[in-house]
């Protein structure tokens, strides 16, 4: 399913806090914080020039967060950099003085970090980013899991020190018992969604988003004419959407935001004009993008800034992962996992229909940017579901000619 966006703000300019949130200012902060990160390398960007010809387009560059500091998932970005920001502006404040990135291993800053716990709800990926910014500065982390967290990945986060709280239901679930919990127990939520009255610290989790947009934009040989980005809550898709927007003007590509069919949201809020909650069903294989209501501020963002929106099934996940996996001749094998696909598995689907690549303005002249959110982060399940192992497919480089 595919819709063009439909609300009447479609087009205009971002309010002028998203646009200081994600514009260049934001590029720049991004840039300060990484610099004081030892274990900072910007991701690759892939170049799929034999995929490409095989679609009908110009080409086709994928920005592989695969590797993002150890972690594997684009998430690395985000809520360690929101707790950093927090725990810095905690010291500025009981040490009456300005503290940056360069005091983040300084000991009266770790001394006050160890008196502040932050929690947060996950799917697995944004909570292991949380547990490693407390763990880097010396915090105490909580992270509220579901039942449809695989064990490994939880194993993850356990493994960066944060104490494992079980919660019943889905992810929204979890997300409303992490900010009960937080309220009664003085901790900080470290959310990937906002909702009414609390904004800021989401907003700082998509700011972290930024910096793989402008590697991308750095290392593109052209700026893409489109961009298919997946959707959980939307905080992904609001950060390029908004990011691409601020940065490049009238020249921003053609952002088209792609959900599960069995979770999409963002869709259903596009139809609706306001943010919604629906109604939980059967689990997704995506199930890093498995949300059932959509951020307020992220979809401040995407009414704006977003061109459409639509669904991809499991099965087109699945074959997204398995194409990567086993490219084209000549093409990089790339490890993508359930979700990491997702923005392709998009694209796939747009190529194959006519009605739509027309309605997208996707001929032979678009150049394509889609992003790889996550690798093999529960490797039981890629193999499960591509039948080899990531470390094989890491190590393929390119396809063999055929």
């Amino acid at each position: 399913m595919l819709i063009l966006n439909p609300d009447p703000a479609h087009g205009a300019p971002l309010d002028a806090a998203d646009a200081a949130l994600l514009g260049a200012d934001a590029a720049d902060e991004l840039a300060r914080y990484l610099a004081h990160r030892p274990d900072h390398r910007p991701t690759p960007l892939i170049a799929l020039p034999c995929l490409a010809a095989r679609l009908g387009v110009a080409a086709l560059h994928l920005k592989d967060e695969s590797t993002r500091f150890g972690l594997g998932s684009f998430k690395a970005l985000g809520g360690a950099y929101a707790v950093v920001r927090l725990v810095l502006e905690e010291a500025a404040r009981r040490l009456g003085r300005p503290v940056g990135y360069a005091e983040m291993a300084a000991p009266e800053v770790r001394n006050i970090a160890a008196t502040m716990t932050f929690a947060c709800a996950t799917d697995g990926n944004h909570g292991r980013s949380v547990a490693q910014g407390a763990a880097m500065l010396g915090s105490r982390c909580a992270i509220l899991v579901h039942a449809g967290v695989s064990p490994a990945r939880v194993a993850a986060i356990a493994g960066l020190g944060a104490e494992i709280i079980r919660v019943d239901g889905t992810y929204d679930d979890s997300v409303e018992e992490a900010a009960r919990l937080s309220a009664a127990r003085g901790w900080t939520v470290v959310s990937d969604t906002s909702w009414p009255g609390y904004e800021r610290i989401p907003g700082l989790v998509m700011q972290g988003y930024v910096a793989m947009v402008d590697e991308a934009l750095a290392a593109m040989p052209a700026p893409p004419t489109h961009v298919f980005v997946q959707a959980g809550v939307g905080g992904l898709a609001a950060a390029v959407a908004g990011h691409l927007a601020e940065r490049l003007g009238a020249r921003r590509p053609t952002l088209v935001v792609v959900e599960p069919d069995r979770a999409a949201c963002v869709l259903e809020t596009a139809r609706a004009g306001r943010p919604v909650r629906i109604a939980a069903g059967a689990p997704t294989v995506m199930a890093m993008l498995e949300c059932y209501e959509t951020s307020l501020v992220a979809w401040r963002i995407l009414a704006r800034a977003a061109d459409a929106f639509m669904t991809v099934s499991e099965e087109d996940a699945v074959a997204a992962m398995n194409r990567l996996a086993r490219p084209e001749a000549g093409d990089m094998a790339v490890v993508a996992g359930e979700s990491g696909g997702a923005g392709l598995a998009g694209l796939l689907r747009v190529a194959g229909d006519a009605g739509a690549r027309q309605a997208l303005g996707c001929g032979a002249e678009a150049r394509i940017l889609v992003f790889n959110t996550e690798g093999a982060t529960d490797t039981a399940r890629y193999r499960d579901l591509v039948g080899l192992d990531p470390a094989l497919v890491a190590g393929a480089g390119s396809a063999p000619d055929q």
